[in-house]
């Protein structure tokens, strides 16, 4: 090959380049644009994904609260009916102080009233004043509701834990369990809340506080 034709060569190949060259940068530029879109689809694929995932979870806490506050209705009807509520036509069963008396009935009220901040403080205060009191399990069990309500889930924790350690054999120690699972969830503390469930299908079992502690366990 000449010179000549060395040069031709050259001369050609420049002129491809330099006509190829802008060709190549669009196609460059094209696939950038395409990838970075594919990142940024997968992007909103995440979110939407991790905004369902987060929907799931507030409606799963939604329910399971739902449930707590069902427990707590429910024994707050059975004090209504064991005591003689207000709908009840027999006279509300009294203890020997009409002092101590009054004194639960008020703050048992707040509980009722959703007023859970002044009826945790009052319970405790009962408790706390009138120690040997018959009315003293009760206490301390809508104490610890209250505390769950107003989500001071140590504290209910602690306040159950107090009932049902001193009080075992009492009718609203398994409903007091399930409200200290239902803290042990708030808190992520899904071991305990999963043993404290199985604790009430054992040391409770056929009453209705073993029925849902099954139901709960049977849905995680």
């Amino acid at each position: 090959m000449n010179k000549s034709t060395i040069s031709k060569f050259l001369i050609s190949a420049v002129a491809l380049v330099a006509i190829s060259s802008p060709a190549f940068a669009e196609d460059e530029q094209a696939r950038r644009a395409i990838l970075e879109l594919r990142a940024q689809l997968k992007h909103s694929e995440a979110m939407r994904n991790e905004l369902s995932n987060q929907i799931v979870r507030l409606q799963e806490d939604i329910r399971k609260l739902r449930g707590q506050v069902e427990v707590l209705s429910n024994s707050v009807r059975k004090q209504n009916i064991s005591s003689g509520g207000p709908n009840d036509v027999t006279a509300p069963t009294q203890v020997g102080d009409p002092v101590e008396q009054n004194a639960y009935d008020t703050a048992l009220d707040l509980f009722r009233q959703g007023n859970y901040d002044a009826s945790a403080t009052a319970l405790a205060n009962f408790s706390a004043t009138y120690p040997n009191s018959v009315l003293v399990p009760s206490a301390l069990f809508y104490e610890g509701g209250s505390r769950y309500a107003t989500k001071d889930f140590k504290g209910s924790i602690n306040t159950l834990t107090k009932m049902v350690n001193t009080y075992p054999n009492n009718p609203q120690a398994g409903d007091a369990l399930l409200v200290i699972a239902g803290n042990h969830y708030e808190l992520k503390n899904l071991d305990e809340y999963k043993n404290t469930l199985n604790r009430i299908i054992k040391e409770y079992p056929g009453t209705p506080a073993a029925d849902t502690a099954k139901e709960r366990l049977n849905m995680n």
